[in-house]
C-alpha cells in the first residue's frame, strides 16, 4: 500500500462530505465493482452467443433480484465501455470475450448512445422482443454465482479488507438485489459448501470459469475465526 494513511483518512473523509459511501480498496485491475460485476455481465452475453433470448436472460436476473438485466445494463453503459472493462479482465485473470459483443462493436452498434446494441432503443427505452421461451434451468446460477465467486475473489486477494463494505458497494454500486442483503451475505445465507459444489457442477457443464475461488473456506469460517 503506496498510499499514505493521511491520504486516504482526507479522502474517506471529504467523499463522506459528499453523502456517497467510500469504498476502500487496493490498487488492482478495475478495482472492486466492475471486477465483481463484469462477470455476471459477461455470462450473459456468453448465453446470447449460445442463442438463448435476450428478453429471457433478463427476465431471469431481475426475477432474482437485480433492478435491470445485465444485456439491458450492457447496453445502457455502452458496449464499448463494457468491451474495454471485460480486455483487461481477459488479460488480468482470462476471462471470455463473447463473441456477439464483438461482431456489435465492428458494426458501430454500442448500446442506448447509439440506438442499438444487444436491443433497439427508442426514446431512451429497449424495444424487448414479446419472448415466451423459458430459461434454461441453469441460466440464474451461471450468471449469480460468477457474480459471488468473485466477490469472494476480491476479499481473498484483499482489493477490498471488508466483507459488509463489499456487500454494501455492490448494493450501492450496481443495485445487487438490496433484499438478499449484498453477494457474501447471501452467499453465506445459501450456504457457501452448496454453492461451491453448484460451481463444481457448472465447471464440468460450461468450462474452468466455474472453478470455485479458494477464498470460500475462509467465507464459511464463523466470523470472528481465521
Amino acid at each position: 500500500q503506496l498510499t499514505r494513511p493521511e491520504v486516504v483518512e482526507d479522502t474517506l473523509a471529504f467523499t463522506r462530505k459528499l453523502d456517497k459511501l467510500p469504498l476502500p480498496c487496493k490498487s488492482s485491475p478495475v478495482f472492486v465493482v466492475n471486477r465483481i460485476l463484469m462477470p455476471y455481465m459477461t455470462e450473459a452475453m456468453l448465453a446470447a452467443d449460445e442463442g438463448v433470448p435476450l428478453a429471457v436472460i433478463d427476465r431471469a436476473a431481475v426475477k432474482f433480484g437485480m433492478p435491470m438485466g445485465p444485456i439491458e445494463l450492457a447496453d445502457t453503459v455502452g458496449l464499448d465501455v463494457a468491451s474495454h472493462v471485460g480486455r483487461i479482465l481477459a488479460d488480468a485473470f482470462g476471462m471470455p470475450v463473447p463473441k456477439g459483443t464483438a461482431e456489435l462493436l465492428a458494426k458501430g452498434h454500442l448500446g442506448r448512445k447509439t440506438g442499438r446494441g444487444y436491443y433497439e432503443w427508442r426514446d431512451g427505452k429497449p424495444v424487448k422482443p414479446q419472448t415466451e421461451g423459458r430459461a434454461p434451468d441453469d441460466l440464474t446460477d451461471r450468471m449469480i454465482l460468477q457474480y459471488l465467486n468473485e466477490a469472494v475473489a476480491c476479499l481473498r486477494e484483499g482489493v477490498i479488507e471488508d466483507a459488509d463494505l463489499l456487500d454494501a458497494g455492490m448494493i450501492f454500486g450496481t443495485g445487487f438485489a438490496p433484499f438478499r442483503g449484498g453477494p457474501l451475505h447471501y452467499a453465506r445465507a445459501r450456504g457457501t459448501g452448496a454453492i461451491v459444489t453448484r460451481l463444481e457442477q457448472l465447471a464440468t457443464t460450461h468450462g474452468p470459469r466455474f472453478r470455485p475461488d479458494s477464498g470460500w473456506s475462509a467465507l464459511a469460517a464463523p466470523r470472528g475465526r481465521p
